[in-house]
């Protein structure tokens, strides 16, 4: 039997990547290419049958999987950093009403469909269907030249946001701790949701990047990094597992993580596991999707079939339309669109779901075809909206952009940009004895939150509007900066990559960040967030 799985693994392997050459020419995806190859070689030839063996294979398969979907889409720094803006509500109200939508389907509580879930995975496949896709998002936004516009980069700060709490609500509905339909049991699963996050942040912003980057400095031997990554993963899914999630989650923290690392650190420690996914795992993983598909679909009653392609369709337009409105975002029509999109996660947790038995085959088969037209057709849809939004918008519109910029937005959209080609050396900065009503009047405007304050070409801190709200105004004349001033803040390098820099600000709350001299330690300027987001849009012209 062992033999006779790595019989079925080769050919599952070299099929795929063969078969990926020759639809790469007609602009197909690689998923298509691996599925393809498993439907072929399964139920078509019969060549290939599903096996225990395989089992390992695909465990693994799927954790390296979540792992590079959290190193490439997921950006808890820019999720953090939304947080109090509008753009996180428009997001939220999408969320919930996608999944209020597909949760009438997916479970019993409105009408039965008979897919017989109980409610904790109920929730999980209407997360499934609510799900948007980062990956695919930006793909299309920077193929087509938007993400550098504004209807880009707010449909781009959107998902950010819509996908992560997706995620979330998925991992820990789609584990093992079962969640009641009752108000107590949607309170504990949204309080472990929000502290899952808390933790999520701090594990990617303050401990596993540092720790990682200590570790590769201190000791020196072969494959070093290769084996802190393949391990540390394998260490947080069995982790994740341990508290009730999916090892999946746990899984896409962990890649998520990683993605905070600078990215000289990060181009060191990646291609390994990434050269190895995408040359076994990830042709393998969805080449076993292929193989469990079929067209037993049929048997499930049209109202069910209707019911499972529509209204979670419907239901996500919907509440991503009402979201923009209700928040007064721009084009509200072609932000609704952009969080259509769906990638590769939702096919991996669709077969999670499967594997673990929750959903039958008929569901699954229905719901991954349905998936391949989001992903064949949805990258039309969203260029076709945002081109029509680009035609209609006029030149005195002023487009409402995100209060912070997500790091990984700088880091699709300024690729190779240092801190050197941004640093605007004629910009004045306020000294620690201006008063603070001097500084509200002369240098304060509300589109930066923190300034740099320096005294004799030295950094003396940062001041932050946000904390002069809390000093009475009748004490504005009488207090000097140097009162009120943030001290021990990050610093910035010249050479340094800007999506670098810009994670570091996000990371400690700033909207701006001194940069120095790495040799003599002298004060050279300030970038913000603001500039970074106009030389993004600057971009575009």
């Amino acid at each position: 039997m062992f033999e006779e799985a790595l019989l079925s693994i080769g050919l599952l392997v070299v099929a795929a990547k063969l078969v990926e050459g020759v639809l790469q020419r007609f602009g197909l995806s690689s998923i298509f290419a691996f599925t393809l190859t498993g439907i072929l070689l399964g139920p078509v030839a019969g060549i290939v049958h599903p096996v225990n063996e395989l089992a390992l294979f695909l465990g693994v398969g799927i954790f390296v999987l979540f792992f590079l979907i959290g190193l490439d889409e997921i950006d808890i720094s820019g999720f953090v950093a939304t947080i109090r803006g509008r753009f996180f509500i428009a997001a939220i109200i999408s969320v919930v009403v996608s999944l209020l939508a597909a949760l009438a389907v997916t479970s019993d509580i409105f009408y039965d469909f008979g897919l017989e879930l109980e409610f904790s995975k109920s929730v999980a496949l209407a997360g499934i269907l609510s799900l948007s896709s980062l990956g695919l998002v930006a793909r299309v936004l920077a193929d087509s030249g938007h993400l550098k516009q504004p209807i880009g980069i707010q449909i781009f700060t959107t998902v950010i946001i819509a996908e992560m709490v997706a995620l979330l609500l998925i991992g820990f509905t789609i584990g093992e701790h079962a969640h009641a339909p009752s108000a107590a049991g949607v309170l504990v699963l949204l309080g472990q949701v929000a502290g899952f996050a808390v933790v999520a942040w701090v594990l990617s912003a303050k401990l596993i990047p540092p720790v990682m980057v200590f570790l590769l400095q201190r000791i020196r031997v072969p494959e070093l990094s290769f084996g802190l990554l393949l391990g540390g993963l394998f260490l947080m899914v069995v982790a994740a597992e341990e508290i009730g999630l999916h090892g999946s989650l746990g899984a896409l923290l962990f890649g998520a993580a990683l993605s905070g690392l600078p990215n000289q650190v990060r181009r060191e420690i990646i291609p390994g596991l990434r050269s190895m996914a995408d040359g076994l795992f990830v042709p393998l993983f969805f080449a076993s999707a292929g193989l469990q598909l079929g067209l037993s679909f049929i048997e499930l009653p049209l109202w069910t079939i209707v019911a499972l392609v529509a209204v979670p369709l419907v239901g996500k337009f919907a509440g991503a339309f009402i979201g923009a409105y209700v928040t007064r975002l721009d084009m509200p029509f072609s932000l609704a669109t952009g969080l259509m999109a769906k990638g590769v996660a939702e096919i991996a947790l669709l077969l999670v779901l499967f594997q673990s038995g929750h959903i039958s085959q008929e569901v699954f088969s229905l719901l991954i075809l349905v998936m391949f037209g989001y992903i064949l057709l949805m990258p039309l849809a969203i260029k076709f909206a945002v081109d029509r939004a680009g035609a209609t918008a006029g030149a005195t519109d002023r487009p409402r952009l995100p209060a912070s910029t997500p790091p990984s937005l700088a880091r699709y959209a300024l690729e190779n940009v240092t801190v050197r080609d941004m640093l605007d050396h004629g910009r004045s900065y306020p000294q620690s004895d201006v008063s603070v009503r001097i500084f509200n009047e002369e240098w304060a405007n509300p589109n930066q939150q923190h300034y740099v304050v320096v005294d004799e070409g030295a950094v003396s801190g940062i001041v932050s509007l946000t904390r002069l709200r809390f000093l009475p105004e009748s004490a504005w004349d009488s207090t000097p900066l140097r009162n009120v001033l943030r001290m021990h803040t990050p610093e910035a390098w010249p050479e340094e990559r800007i999506d670098d820099v810009l994670e570091r600000m996000t990371d400690h709350s700033l909207t701006v960040i001194p940069v120095m001299d790495p040799d003599s330690g002298n004060f050279l300027g300030a970038v913000t967030s603001r500039d970074i987001l106009d030389q993004i849009m600057m971009g575009s012209d």
